[in-house]
């Protein structure tokens, strides 16, 4: 991608009112711009690195043997007055919900369990047909009281949702740890250090949940976790305090902020019982659908990235989720040969596959070329110039020291 014609182009003030380090750096960068609070626009680069993540989820996902697929996010009222939720007022005040121009109530989907029990009722017969593993990546609507924090809280966002339906309890749970540690896997791919937290159901269900929390002081959350082993559990439903010994290692709890990435939740039989959705086990006899739901925030992943990888020139991007690789920065461009020499460069790289972003801006100075390459913060920058002659100058976005190399070593440390 040549950066003249990528929009839009960075910008040097952070907007009015933008608090939060992902929300400056974010709209500065070019990754994302705000219609209104709590609704963000994926600019190309944004809609990048979303990409980027949602690969990475759909990999571990599919690995499961989980199916994806779409669903509607607009939503009839008799579906939710099955589960008895439409009126529920907890749901109430975080569902939009709205009457069409005919008069028939409307919702627009804050979560999909009862789509996916409607859906599952529909083909659904045997057990023969059990397990069930489906999720999508879609917009979910909830009316957020306090969308801040740039990307982090939103009244609009992208999640990813995954439905599992099981003929036992036995089932369910052990497909529940299956996807915990696909989540883990996730988060690990992202260079996320993750804690896994009990934490209550809240509007889903009453049943074992667990939270994945990033630990940072811009987190909402507040959990409390062992100095000594993984044991971590949310304030809300803990039965320790900070300052006690650890239940499981005996070592010191404390409190810490964190955020919120992602939720799996064991929520029985409740939908399939409410809903009327069963399954005839192998001696003919009806039985209720045991079901599970698994969320990850991914929007609310690109702002907790930008948190947790920055410094005080931009962001710094994992390699997993950048959205490129290199960002070449040509210097010198009004020297034909320099130009010519940048222009070969950028398509070598592209003929090996590698993701290139091209600085090829005239009549800029390298202080503002750099300054653009650290703000948006790809994990490699190649410089070609008069200086670098036939070889190319490296240096990478988490390092301070840069090397001079050729196209084909440059190649040969990418590849690692």
């Amino acid at each position: 991608m040549r950066y003249s014609q990528l929009f839009p182009k960075t910008i040097k003030q952070a907007p009015a009112g933008a608090e939060s380090v992902n929300h400056q750096l974010l709209v500065r960068a070019g990754f994302i711009d705000q219609l209104m609070a709590g609704s963000w626009t994926l600019l190309p680069l944004g809609f990048r690195v979303i990409s980027k993540i949602n690969d990475i989820i759909r990999g571990e996902l599919n690995s499961t043997e989980a199916q994806e697929m779409l669903m509607p996010l607009l939503h009839p009222r008799d579906i939710w007055d099955q589960t008895g939720r439409w009126s529920d007022p907890d749901v109430k005040e975080i569902m939009y919900q709205f009457k069409d121009i005919r008069g028939k109530e409307l919702g627009l989907s804050f979560t999909h369990e009862e789509i996916v029990m409607n859906l599952l009722g529909k083909y659904v017969r045997s057990y023969k047909d059990l397990p069930i593993k489906i999720y999508h990546f879609s917009t979910k609507f909830r009316n957020e009281p306090r969308a801040k924090s740039g990307i982090l809280r939103g009244r609009e966002f992208l999640m990813k949702d995954l439905y599992s339906a099981h003929v036992s309890k036995e089932d369910l749970q052990q497909y529940f740890q299956q996807v915990r540690e696909a989540y883990l896997k996730i988060f690990n791919r992202m260079k996320l250090e993750t804690r896994v937290v009990d934490a209550s159901g809240g509007v889903f269900t009453e049943g074992f949940t667990q939270e994945f929390q990033v630990i940072s002081p811009v987190g909402e959350d507040s959990i409390l976790v062992c100095e000594s082993c993984d044991f971590a559990t949310n304030i809300e439903v803990s039965q320790v305090k900070e300052g006690e010994k650890c239940p499981r290692c005996g070592g010191k709890i404390k409190m810490v902020k964190a955020i919120e990435v992602g939720h799996i939740f064991t929520l029985g039989t409740k939908y399939s019982k409410n809903m009327g959705v069963f399954f005839l086990d192998e001696h003919g006899k009806k039985q209720d659908l045991w079901f599970g739901s698994y969320g990850i925030g991914v929007s609310r992943l690109v702002g907790v990235l930008v948190e947790k990888f920055h410094d005080e020139k931009g962001i710094v991007w994992p390699e997993a989720v950048a959205p490129f690789k290199v960002h070449l920065v040509g210097l010198d461009l009004d020297n034909k040969e320099v130009m010519e020499r940048a222009e070969k460069v950028y398509k070598q790289l592209q003929a090996e596959g590698v993701e290139v972003l091209f600085d090829d801006k005239e009549g800029v100075s390298a202080g503002e070329k750099f300054a653009d390459a650290d703000l948006i913060g790809i994990p490699y920058r190649v410089v070609v110039s008069k200086r670098t002659e036939e070889q190319l100058e490296v240096k990478k976005r988490n390092e301070k020291t840069t090397a001079f190399v050729t196209v084909e070593e440059l190649l040969k440390q990418l590849s690692h």
